[in-house]
């Protein structure tokens, strides 16, 4: 049995939406504290790894702990038909998950469970990171929009004193530099010069969590997996690993 009830949506909303410009398919895990979706996208670059506490809920039940195996497309199509105000209600219906958004009319939804077990995840929680910045989420996606525009790659480098992103074409190139005290860079903690290069592709989408947190908390090593993690206190944890680009000379 599970059933669970929100009256703002939207935050559901924004999490999932995010996810499938990543993931096809996941397996949720749900028990009494909450909802959590680890999974990696089929070319294994990017992990997603997202937590949703019960008490974001009006009303949150389960017995035990349920795991709900989905098509994150199909859901999505589901949830961008919730409007801002619509109280969402999802409850587990035999082999289905069945979604109410009630305002001024009723609509219902059924979203059929899948016949898969839960993918072989890379270890992420034991990844090991030299450099760790807390940076405004604003000033990060103009940085990775800026980088969009003159090349598919971006490098990270951190330093004691200094957070900086690069990128660049055959004729252009852009850079964002924020120094340690900035407004902009809440904490920077980096043993020594970390440079890494990722890919804008994910970056791109990853970003979209935005709009779920004014911060972002962006953890690597040279050459070396990124963590990325978007998070509003009591209220939702969205975050990701995304593989590196072996630098270019």
């Amino acid at each position: 049995m599970f059933k669970a009830l929100m009256s703002n949506s939207s935050i559901f909303v924004d999490s999932i939406t995010t996810i499938g410009e990543l993931i096809d398919e996941g397996v949720f895990k749900i028990n009494k504290n909450g909802m959590t979706l680890i999974a990696a996208d089929r070319s294994m670059v990017a992990v997603v790894d997202f937590k949703l506490p019960a008490t974001i809920f009006d009303e949150f039940k389960v017995e035990g702990e349920q795991s709900l195996a989905i098509n994150i497309s199909n859901l999505v199509s589901v949830l961008k038909r919730a409007k801002p105000k619509d109280k969402l209600l999802m409850e587990l219906k035999e082999n289905k998950l069945e979604i109410v958004m009630d305002n001024s009319s009723r609509r219902r939804f059924t979203v059929p469970l899948l016949d898969i077990s839960q993918d072989e995840i890379p270890p992420i929680d034991q990844l090991d990171f030299q450099a760790k910045i807390r940076v405004k989420t604003d000033v990060l996606k103009s940085g990775i929009e800026d980088a969009d525009i003159v090349g598919d790659s971006v490098i990270f480098e951190a330093s004691p004193e200094k957070f900086n992103m690069k990128a660049s074409g055959d004729v252009t190139s852009t850079e964002l530099s924020l120094q340690k005290g900035s407004k902009s860079l809440l904490d920077l903690t980096a043993s020594g010069s970390v440079v890494s290069r990722y890919p804008l592709e994910y970056l791109k989408k990853m970003i979209k969590a935005g709009k779920l947190a004014d911060e972002t908390t962006l953890k690597w090593s040279k050459d070396y997996p990124m963590r990325l993690d978007f998070s509003s206190v009591d209220k939702v944890s969205l975050g990701f690993v995304i593989a590196p680009r072996v630098a270019e000379d």
